[in-house]
């Protein structure tokens, strides 16, 4: 039993104002809140559990962003169903029936922990399907999901690098707000990943670093989420393309039990538009390639 991919009618958003106001674009791939029926079918899981993996809201979070001169971009389909901040290929062969194709990344720690391409557990290690899937289905997923996702968000970064000869990629996730476990210690309200200073230049994280903590936030710079995928193979700082990861605690804007919007999300919404704008506002010789001397 398969899904079709057109009926997440879209399976992503790509949105772009009228006039940019500056290089910046906010990406929030793991919000995506729309379970196909034959997945559910085939998840031992109930849907409040395999939510537990979602970057609830966090769509809604930026979306505001667009009517500020700012370009978004937001998965529809769910994150445990297939992850578009992994490898294309980051694959468990435990929970295939076939043999995948020579290429997959089976020895990962991502896929070690569960958590590849197309997740094999969500939350705190459960397993999501009742049997093995077969390798053409997960096939499918990365064909009609995952690569024209990248496609797409490829696109629009290269298209405002282009316009601007720079561009910021803000790639948004959320975290519960206790790490889960034994560890029941509050985490911090915001984490900047930056692949410790690889994946930026400067000025992008201590903007946002500055801007987070005018607000009175409690801010960590790369503990415990250095950046993912997008992060590491989107930001190359030599070329003046800078990607950034923020990772939002849930506690800030939901009910992490009811999958409820807060009374402080309007807020936070807010402060993120303050955010994107104060990123536009970098001068552009500070994000742009370096010259060589000799020039």
């Amino acid at each position: 039993m398969s899904d079709s991919p057109d009926q997440f009618d879209p399976p992503f958003e790509a949105i772009e104002p009228a006039q940019c106001r500056g290089p910046v674009l906010f990406n929030s791939p793991h919000s995506g809140r729309v379970y196909p029926p034959a997945f559910l079918l085939t998840s031992r899981l109930d849907l409040p559990t395999l939510r537990r993996s979602e970057d609830s809201f966090v769509d809604d979070l930026i979306f505001g962003l667009i009517a500020r001169g700012h370009p978004i971009m937001r998965a529809h389909f769910p994150r445990c169903y297939v992850d578009v901040n992994r490898e294309p290929y980051e694959l468990d062969p435990r929970m295939f029936e076939g043999r995948l194709p020579s290429f997959a990344n089976t020895r990962s720690m991502r896929v070690a922990g569960g958590l590849g391409t197309v997740a094999r557990v969500v939350g705190d290690a459960q397993e999501i399907y009742d049997q093995r899937i077969s390798v053409a289905e997960a096939l499918r997923r990365i064909d009609a999901l995952y690569k024209p996702y990248h496609r797409t968000l490829r696109r629009l970064f290269t298209r405002l690098h282009r316009e601007f000869g720079a561009a910021i990629l803000v790639d948004c996730h959320s975290m519960p707000s206790t790490p889960g476990g034994r560890d029941e210690r509050p985490r911090a309200d915001l984490v900047i990943g930056d692949r410790y200073g690889t994946s930026c230049v400067a000025p992008v994280s201590e903007t946002i670093d500055q801007t987070l903590r005018g607000f009175g936030y409690v801010v960590s710079r790369n503990k415990p989420y250095a950046g993912g995928f997008i992060t590491e193979h989107y930001g190359n700082p030599a070329s003046g393309l800078h990607a950034v990861q923020i990772e939002i605690n849930r506690a800030l804007y939901m009910d992490e039990r009811r999958y409820e919007r807060s009374a402080s999300f309007d807020r936070l919404a807010g402060e993120l538009a303050t955010l994107a704008d104060r990123l536009a506002e970098i001068p552009l010789e500070e994000l742009r390639p370096y010259r060589a001397a000799a020039e």
